[in-house]
């Protein structure tokens, strides 16, 4: 008997069709074969195994001893494929499985949990998590398989993002472009603008997440000579609302987190000479095929980035 066999599933299933039906012709039947194909196969397997399984009997054929000793495995063999068969068809009809999504922390305040409330009330099976941080911690993420997609922001030159991406081992689909606006306390004589130019602030001071101004969102108009006064430092966004609320000063919002604004607060847009207008993408593993799930989210994740354009 050879030390290893190489044989087929459809060798398996023939088997143990014959074995509980006793009879190559039933087996035949059940499996919508003909005759003579369950017996090559049967005659196949033994012929692996350097063993009759079946004695051949006039009314039908019965399992030898080594016919005995393969069948449970045989069925336990069969039964693991088909296990394996329906998980994967589950994962399929999106009934299971997971999706993991990352976001910078402004485009996980309104776009991505809208767009992942859809997908999950589509596809309540799939487990979802969402993970929020900087946009390099979210690149060391999709390489690192944590995270299946990630919603970051760069450059609005299309090609420097695709050049960094293409370093980073990610691919990039472009969903939108971000403007950038100022939050101001209400009644601010700015509300409402469309343009402001920092200049126009000048005298005002700044809410700001760093004390050094070039770590900021004004970097670019640091740059060019712009020199904010930074009253308050804070890293908390509800913070920075309160503080603006209160008079305390100004402070940058990216158009993405604009929704999330109290209320009570003001707002004005900045020109993109001095805030560029930045890029937002969705970003996956370069080289890995996507999972039914990310398949699914991707085409929504558009529509949400467009909904947000539109609005």
């Amino acid at each position: 008997m050879p030390s290893s066999h190489d044989f087929t599933t459809a060798w398996l299933r023939v088997f143990a069709e014959v074995a509980r039906t006793g009879s190559f012709t039933s087996a035949a039947t059940a499996l919508d074969y003909t005759q003579s194909a369950v017996s090559r196969q049967i005659a196949s397997l033994e012929a692996e195994f350097g063993a009759p399984l079946f004695d051949r009997l006039p009314r039908g054929v019965r399992l030898t001893e080594a016919g005995r000793g393969l069948l449970p495995h045989a069925e336990a063999a069969l039964a693991q494929l088909d296990r394996a068969r329906t998980e994967l068809d589950a994962l399929g009809r999106l009934e299971a499985g997971r999706l993991r999504v990352g976001a910078f922390a402004t485009a996980a305040a309104d776009l991505v949990p809208e767009v992942l409330r859809e997908f999950r009330a589509a596809h309540p099976e799939v487990a979802v998590t969402l993970a929020v941080e900087l946009t390099a911690r979210l690149l060391h993420g999709l390489a690192e398989d944590r995270l299946d997609l990630a919603v970051v922001a760069g450059d609005a030159d299309p090609d420097a993002m695709q050049e960094a991406a293409a370093t980073a081992g990610v691919r990039l689909e472009h969903l939108l472009d971000e403007p950038m606006l100022v939050a101001l306390p209400p009644g601010h004589p700015l509300a409402g603008r469309a343009d402001v130019r920092l200049a126009e602030l000048a005298d005002e001071e700044w809410i700001a997440g760093s004390a050094r101004p070039e770590d900021t969102l004004m970097r670019s108009a640091v740059r060019a000579g712009f020199r904010p006064r930074i009253g308050s430092v804070v890293g908390d966004w509800i913070a920075k609302q309160g503080l603006v609320a209160a008079g305390f000063g100004v402070t940058l919002v990216p158009a993405l987190a604009a929704d999330a604004l109290r209320p009570d607060l003001a707002r004005a847009g900045v020109h993109p000479d001095d805030v560029p207008i930045r890029a937002i993408w969705a970003a996956t593993p370069r080289g890995v095929a996507p999972s039914a799930a990310l398949a699914a989210f991707l085409p929504l994740l558009h529509t949400g980035a467009q909904a947000f354009r539109d609005h």
